[in-house]
């Protein structure tokens, strides 16, 4: 099984071009997406998070039934649902408005154990910003990673949730001895200020960086790159790509039975190949159409 850890919200999506357009709720944030991603996929999943009781929260978990994931480690609260407010620039990108004081995925606890089954947790987003659920997902993170569970992370970074960006900065290298296998954006990596190279030699068996339209490429702690190229497709907008790169990676690992630490030091060249140009299929599938929207796994044939 893969634990998704962290938040669920809804993204406030713009039906037409201009600030005052129309917005329409979509079940989104990070983690949940990717949730939504590995389950459509077909990987065994559950999430882990803590979700309103309001009529958004409930939407949010019908969305994980019906992707078939587990929602057992699901906390729930009385608080509203978090909100994020996008707009799409001309070339499909997203930029957020979030609406996060007193909502329910700040409140988030330790869990007093994971499934039996875990082989790996996926983490990331605003829930590693937001305290004090922020403390209590890296409490997991380490744990995870102290028992050799495959840790993932994602930090998929919202500048306008950080108040202190050098101490976020230290917080996130804090990380990487507990990280297996680290995935940023090329505009993530700039705003974190490191290089691959640094981060790999900090912990993680393989960094993959997402170039948009240009691919994907892998580091790897032997020194090995390996890069393959976007799939070209008419981009609706990108919300939800990311994300379902997290996916894709982690479910292509577990059908290769590669979801360990070890296991991702072995994959070798055709292997990341393969696993690259499967995120970049999944992820083209996502921008062609509005919102969070991943593939099944008929969309996208053999991996």
């Amino acid at each position: 099984m893969i634990v998704v850890a962290g938040e669920a919200l809804i993204d406030l999506v713009p039906q037409g071009s201009g600030a005052l357009a129309g917005l329409l709720p979509r079940r989104g944030g990070g983690p949940y997406n990717t949730a939504v991603a590995l389950g459509r996929l077909g990987s065994r999943t559950a999430f882990c998070s803590r979700v309103s009781r309001d009529a958004y929260g409930e939407a949010l978990l019908d969305g994980l039934v019906d992707a078939g994931v587990d929602v057992s480690c699901v906390q729930r609260g009385g608080e509203p649902t978090t909100l994020a407010a996008a707009t799409i620039g001309p070339d499909g990108s997203a930029a957020y408005s979030f609406y996060v004081e007193g909502t329910a995925d700040r409140l988030f606890t330790v869990p007093d154990r994971l499934p039996d089954e875990t082989r790996a947790v996926s983490f990331g987003t605003c829930s590693l910003v937001l305290e004090p659920g922020a403390s209590a997902y890296e409490e997991l993170l380490r744990t995870a990673a102290a028992r050799g569970v495959l840790t993932a992370l994602d930090p998929n970074i919202r500048a306008g949730l950080i108040p202190d960006p050098d101490a976020y900065r230290a917080r996130f290298t804090s990380w990487l001895p507990s990280v297996s296998l680290l995935k940023l954006s090329e505009e993530d990596a700039r705003w974190l200020g490191g290089t691959p190279l640094e981060w790999l030699a900090a912990g993680p068996s393989a960094v993959v960086i997402t170039r948009g339209g240009d691919g994907l490429t892998a580091f790897t702690r032997d020194g090995s790159v390996h890069s393959v190229p976007g799939e070209r497709v008419d981009v609706v907008d990108t919300i939800g790509a990311g994300d379902t790169v997290n996916a894709a990676l982690l479910h292509g690992l577990a059908v290769r039975d590669a979801l360990s630490p070890a296991a991702l030091s072995e994959l070798g060249a055709r292997g990341w190949t393969e696993l690259l140009g499967f995120a970049a299929r999944a992820a083209a599938v996502t921008c062609s159409r509005a919102g969070a929207e991943p593939p099944y796994a008929r969309e996208l044939g053999d991996l």
